[in-house]
């Protein structure tokens, strides 16, 4: 297999964890791709050698990278292989925006902001389940 990246090497997957295969992969390389530890421009190993790397099905890789294309983080680009295509803005921005929306809904049912936080923060631990 061609040599890893830095930010993706000596890492595993939980295959038995709360947070699925596909989404741990997808994070890795998201936070990667968000702190520079991936510049942008870094290419990724293939579907298959990655897959193999971690123990995984090539699916499974294959989704995570289908969503992190749909995110604008990394970019395929036929035979030259996916690489890093943004340090994640558009993800931050996408954020920020269901952000707002949340806040605009919180606001219009008279909530209170700890209250509101509190069913955010359940809602998300529930996501990684």
């Amino acid at each position: 297999m061609s040599e890893l990246p830095a930010a993706l090497r000596d890492w595993s997957i939980q295959q038995n964890g709360p947070v699925p295969p596909f989404e741990q992969i997808r994070r890795r390389i998201a936070d990667g791709a968000g702190s520079g530890s991936l510049a942008v421009g870094t290419k990724l190993p293939p579907v298959r050698a990655l897959a193999s790397r971690l123990g995984v099905a090539v699916n499974t890789v294959a989704r995570a990278y289908r969503e992190l294309e749909m995110a604008g983080i990394v970019q395929t680009l036929g035979r030259g292989g996916t690489v890093v295509a943004s340090s994640g803005e558009a993800r931050d921005q996408i954020v920020a925006e269901a952000a707002a929306t949340f806040a605009d809904v919180v606001r219009s049912q008279g909530m209170d902001a700890a209250q509101a936080l509190s069913i955010a923060e359940a809602a998300l631990r529930n996501a990684d389940r």
